[in-house]
């Protein structure tokens, strides 16, 4: 097992999820932080977040954990107003696809990508969601949506 991989474990064991963040050094490619261990340690989805800054998104993740640790459920398409102050936020599912494309250490940690996932979706400021019609081209390249909305 390498260092990081270990580090994974440690994680796990000691807070529920381990988080990765990863973002392109050029700038094409939005940053996205997502969970491992969520669905191991909590029997909830994973959690992965796109197109914010990692610091912001390794916080939601990192939030995330902490309320499904404390029991609490999130369902796709409805909406939640205490994750982001000001904005709401609501959750899609993460097509198996995308979990092995973007969650690959979430993928390693459970043999393939077959595991639950969501993802968390969050309005521009202007509260525009990316699938809006007026939501900006450059919007909804920052954050794709990698799944369904809902069921």
């Amino acid at each position: 097992m390498t260092e990081y991989e270990q580090n994974i474990h440690t994680h796990i064991e000691k807070c529920g999820c381990s988080v990765t963040s990863v973002f392109d050094p050029d700038g094409d490619e939005p940053p996205f932080s997502y969970s491992i261990g969520i669905a191991q340690s909590s029997q909830a989805p994973e959690l992965i977040v796109v197109g914010l800054k990692p610091e912001i998104s390794h916080w939601l993740v990192n939030e995330y954990n902490r309320r499904v640790r404390a029991g609490e459920r999130f369902s796709p398409g409805v909406l939640y107003a205490d994750f982001l102050e000001g904005f709401e936020v609501q959750f899609g599912l993460v097509d198996r696809q995308h979990r092995a494309e973007y969650m690959r250490s979430a993928s390693w940690l459970y043999g393939g990508p077959d595991f639950e996932a969501l993802q968390m979706l969050w309005p521009s400021t202007s509260g525009v969601w990316p699938w809006d019609s007026e939501a900006s081209e450059w919007f909804r390249a920052n954050q794709p949506l990698l799944g369904p909305l809902c069921s």
